[in-house]
């Protein structure tokens, strides 16, 4: 692979990373098409294919330290000063801190705040949640096994291909209906606090309504073990007897297939509390802390704030923790907002969550096409998923591939161009944050 690198002190020009894999559960088997097993493959060089029926479920590009990224010169990993290693993206940072710019680096110190994913989704993760800052550094320092860091972790998902999930609480006038057609959710709640959401109204203060859907479902999700397998198995009967009858709702469809795959869990029945998102290519879906989600199935590229965090309710074999995610709800209703980027120019759609974080930039370029990512005052990973093109800043000429993920330092500008077609992602610093005077 032709490669032109001119190096200076502050470690200038494109850096090529070489990208972390994680083999969770829920993730799709590399036999079965995984957008991750696929990166990796071509990221790392390694022939998975006497693992290609482990599940590839996320392919990681950043400093955190469950899943590292590792600096590249040369066609080999960059050893550390000592010879003793590979040298981490967040080492290479740590001694060429100019390539955050001074406004990150004043910021977030001597790291990336964001970290980038791509996620291959074959069945649904646990229901979930993220924790805001404070609470992070609570957990942290109570529980340093199960929560690695301090941070928070506010996230966007960009759907590569259809992409389904489960997100915030669906409204007031929904939950109602929810309520009075599946009445194995009254067993679970109980109908005392069942009947108090019925006769809150909209005109009721949000304090109130969110104090009363905090209650019901923090009942749901406490139910004893024996009384959930028992109501999810009258539910599956009901349903299955219903749909020779008549054709069942999307949801109930869903809660019939999250009941295959994780039998008797009380996240099967969550899913009726809880909006059913269906994204297409090329649509986002983002989350701030403290809010109730899952992600059911198919492929997309994800960015969130540096950390690991997930306080766990459902939906999984790992450790619950269901005191502490119903306390940390924000219970707010509504279907979520769903993000449809918007053109910087003819090539390149950028996706712009709330937060400071992060930002993401999808390009497609046709054969031939060509487009500059301008120079901007903090870090940037960009990651080949189609094709291959030739990216050049001042420094440095390198010519990429799918599976390529490059680091670039801030205020460079970079010129990319294809002879054949190249599809490739950037995440960020969200832009907002430099506008800040």
């Amino acid at each position: 692979m032709e490669t032109e690198l001119k190096n200076n002190h502050q470690g200038g020009g494109l850096k090529r990373l070489r990208c972390s894999v994680q083999n969770y559960d829920w993730g799709k088997k590399g036999t079965e098409g995984s957008e991750v097993a696929r990166l990796y493959e071509l990221n790392s060089g390694y022939d998975i294919a006497f693992e290609k029926k482990k599940p590839f479920a996320e392919f990681w590009v950043g400093t955190h330290g469950s899943g590292p990224s590792f600096v590249v010169e040369g066609g080999v990993e960059n050893g550390d000063s000592n010879g003793s290693g590979s040298l981490s993206l967040k080492e290479w940072i740590c001694k060429n801190p100019n390539v955050l710019g001074d406004k990150v680096l004043d910021k977030w110190g001597c790291d990336l705040p964001f970290l980038f994913k791509v996620l291959s989704v074959a069945k649904a993760l646990s229901i979930q949640a993220h924790p805001d800052k404070e609470l992070a550094k609570v957990l942290h320092k109570l529980h340093p096994n199960l929560y690695k860091d301090d941070n928070h972790k506010p996230e966007m998902a960009l759907a590569v291909t259809e992409f389904e999930a489960l997100c915030s609480f669906i409204s007031l006038e929904e939950l109602k209906a929810v309520l009075r057609d599946v009445p194995e959710i009254v067993e679970l709640v109980g109908s005392a606090e069942v009947n108090q959401l019925l006769q809150i109204n909209e005109q009721d203060h949000e304090k109130k309504v969110k104090s009363v859907l905090r209650s019901a479902f923090t009942h749901l999700m406490s139910a004893s073990k024996e009384m959930t397998a028992d109501v999810i198995s009258k539910l599956k009967s009901r349903l299955y007897t219903e749909s020779e009858t008549r054709q069942l709702t999307g949801k109930e469809q869903l809660v019939l297939q999250l009941e295959k795959q994780y039998p008797a869990d009380i996240g099967v029945i969550s899913a009726f509390f809880l909006n059913y998102v269906k994204l297409n290519p090329g649509e986002a879906l983002y989350l701030g802390a403290n809010e109730p989600h899952a992600y059911l199935h198919g492929e997309c590229v994800e960015c969130m704030a540096t950390s690991d965090n997930v306080v766990r309710a459902g939906l999984t074999p790992k450790h619950l923790d269901i005191q502490t995610l119903c306390s940390m709800l924000t219970y707010k209703q509504g279907f979520p907002e769903i993000l449809k980027g918007f053109p910087l120019s003819p090539y390149i759609t950028r996706y712009l969550p709330p937060f400071d974080e992060f930002e993401v930039d999808r390009c497609i370029l046709p054969r031939g096409a060509s487009t500059v990512f301008p120079a901007i005052p903090g870090p940037s990973i960009f990651l080949v998923v189609v094709g291959e093109g030739t990216m050049c800043t001042e420094s440095s000429k390198d010519v990429v591939m799918e599976g390529d993920a490059l680091f670039a330092p801030a205020n460079t500008e970079i010129s990319v161009s294809t002879p054949s077609e190249l599809h490739l992602y950037r995440a960020g610093v969200n832009s907002r944050f430099f506008q800040i005077l």
